[in-house]
Order: structure tokens, then sequence, then C-alpha cells
């Protein structure tokens, strides 16, 4: 994986936030855990059973920083090799690379964008659209999926569509892949071949009927991909933007609001809230059990105050499985993204929020616990 890319700073997570993050800020990773990038992906994975729609806006939005890497960088081979350009006057493509500005990368759909970054966004599609009428004959000298190639002619690298395509630098990544190398290094950069198997791959991967990871998409946004890169040639980000705009709805209508619930509002998994379902009940029904066996055989308090026991139990099980959220651990400020796998509560209103209703749900438990054991303990026996 090119350091290049992974060594883009990512936005700082915003730790004076009063509110809930809305999706934009988890897909940015402006924030904290249990609601960051990692637990929603987790959550998609494991509870929505619909990662691949995330991995499609990953991989989209990868691509889209494997476009600026590869134009930032032909910037840079541009002013390198003819330092003399602004005097003698630039072309076309020239000028565009030198008016294209600071290339962010921002993460959402494409509608809700600046009008700066739509226009620098534009003109990126519309430069890589260009070059690809052009042949991409500026592509600099060798490319990430080249990199195992290092040897070859950069002839015979323009001529092989079916390089390596550099993986995606995603918050799963620990940027141990081979091939990664130092992003100012003239030797180790993006050529045009990899854009258009970053794209190709994309197609075969999600969108095409059959294929090992489709998603469902209005079959106009398909057909107009399908056109875009099969027939014309296309490979620039704009291609996927109509695709990438529905998924990211598509997400935030009926993934996120579920994803909000079991991680600020909850600290359990569903696995571990059945273990809790199971355990209180069982507690519950040996509570019941041996309250009214004490007071049908008469037994004395000092005795029935090992229903204190069961009952505690019980009632903290059921009270955790119904608030989804454990009293304790969450006022621990731990909270549980796999089954019994548990990671610190770092953003600070979620953490407050945790607090909260954490305390709540343990004075309920107390309050009903006590009752029921004020109530087989103090109630009058009768032996039958």
């Amino acid at each position: 994986m090119s350091k290049s890319l992974m060594d883009t700073p990512s936005p700082q997570p915003d730790l004076n936030r009063d509110r809930l993050p809305t999706l934009f800020e988890v897909l940015s990773r402006q924030t904290l855990a249990p609601v960051d990038l990692f637990s929603f992906y987790i959550y998609m994975r494991d509870q929505q059973r619909s990662v691949d729609y995330l991995d499609f806006w990953l991989d989209v939005s990868q691509h889209m920083s494997l476009c600026r890497h590869y134009v930032r960088e032909l910037r840079r081979s541009v002013l390198v090799e003819t330092p003399e350009l602004e005097k003698q006057g630039s072309k076309r493509s020239s000028y565009v690379l030198d008016h294209m500005g600071e290339m962010n990368e921002p993460s959402g759909p494409s509608a809700g964008l600046k009008g700066d970054e739509k226009s620098k966004d534009a003109h990126l599609s519309a430069y890589l659209r260009q070059d690809n009428t052009n042949g991409g004959h500026h592509s600099p000298h060798s490319s990430l999926g080249s990199q195992q190639s290092g040897l070859r002619a950069s002839g015979d690298r323009a001529h092989n569509g079916h390089g390596e395509r550099p993986p995606r630098a995603s918050f799963m990544s620990n940027g141990n892949t081979p091939g990664g190398t130092n992003s100012g290094s003239p030797a180790h950069t993006v050529a045009r071949a990899d854009i258009r198997a970053s794209a190709e791959k994309i197609l075969y991967t999600f969108l095409l009927p059959g294929s090992e990871r489709e998603i469902i998409l209005p079959q106009a946004i398909l057909n107009d991909i399908t056109t875009s890169i099969e027939e014309e040639g296309r490979d620039d980000p704009e291609v996927f933007d109509a695709a990438k705009d529905y998924t990211f709805q598509a997400m935030e209508r009926d993934a996120f609001p579920g994803f909000l619930r079991a991680k600020a509002l909850g600290n359990l998994v569903p696995p571990s809230s059945f273990l809790r379902l199971c355990v209180g009940l069982l507690g519950m029904f040996g509570g019941f059990w041996a309250g009214f066996a004490c007071i049908f055989l008469d037994k004395p308090k000092h005795i029935r105050c090992w229903l204190i026991l069961p009952f505690t139990i019980g009632v903290y099980a059921l009270s955790s499985q119904q608030y989804g959220i454990d009293p304790v651990l969450a006022l621990a400020g731990l909270s549980e993204y796999t089954f019994m796998t548990w990671s610190r509560i770092r953003e600070p209103y979620i953490r407050q929020l945790m607090n909260k209703r954490a305390l709540m749900v343990l004075f309920s438990t107390i309050l009903i616990g006590v009752s029921l054991i004020v109530l087989f303990i103090f109630v009058p026996g009768t032996r039958l």
C-alpha cells in the first residue's frame, strides 16, 4: 500500500461535540469509539448483514483518493521536469493541474460537498477524462500496481492492464503490506493503469449481476456506470457519484439509526444480550422457586436472605437485556463491539450519555430487586 495514501492526514475528532454524530462524521473518521468507523464496520458486518454496501462506499472513496494522488504526483512531476513552465506558458492540461488547488478528501454524498469541493472534483474528473482520451501519456514512470515488477520497462507496464490493484487504505489496514514506500520517492507513484484497474474492480466486484459481492442499486445507475466504464472507457470519480450518493443515503436511512441505538445508547451486542436474557430468566425462576419454597416451608428470615442472590442476578440481567446496556460496565467506560470483546468509550458525549442511562438502569434494577427481596423475606410463612 502506498504510504502517500495512508499518510494523508485524517480529520481530527471533535471532542467538544454535544450531540450524536452524523454518518458523514463517522465515515470521515471524525468520531471516536464506540461510534467510530471501525465500530460501524463491525455493526454492518455482524448485525446489519450489509457490509458490502459499506465496502463499496469505501472502495469508491479509495478510488477518489487514488485519482487525487495520481493528479498530485503528475503535477509534481510536471513542475520538476519543466521548471520554466510558467514562463513558457503551459498547455491546457498543465493549466488544469496548476489551478486545481489543494485536493482534500471529503467523505459523504457528493450532493453535500461545498461549492469549491464540487469544483475541484469536477476539475479532477474532467482532467482524468482528457488524460484518458490522450492515452494517459502524462503518467509518471512507475505505478503502485507495478511495484512488484519494478525492473520492467515503462512501456511494458503501460500495456499491462491486469496489474495488482493497491489495497484500499481503509481503517482496517495496518500499512505493513509489501511495496509500502515513501510518497516522496519519484520511483513509486500511481499510474493511469492503476486508476483503470481500480474502476474495473469496483464494477466487477460490486455492480455487475452475479458479481462476488453484488449490491442492489437502481438499474438506471448500474446501466450508466457499466456504459461509462466498458463502452466509453471512463474511470474518473464522477462515474460512481450517483451510486455513492445512493449507497450513502441507504446506509443513513436503514443502518445508521440502529447503529446509534446499539452503540450510543447501549454497550451490548446481540449475543451478549441473549446470554443475559437466559441468565436473567434462570435467576428469576430460581428466585421465585426458592422464595415460594421458603414461604410454604416457613423458613426463618435469615435463611430467606439467600434470595438476594438469585433475584439480584435475575433482575440485573433482564434489565441489561431490556435496555441493551450493562450499567456496571458502562460506568466503567466499556463498550462491547464483538462478543466478549470490549473497548473503551472515548467519545466524550457518548460517555456522558452512557453514564446517565447506566445510572437510570441501575436505579430501576435496585428498585425492582429490593422490592422482590423484601416481599419474599418479610411475608409471613405458612407451612403446608
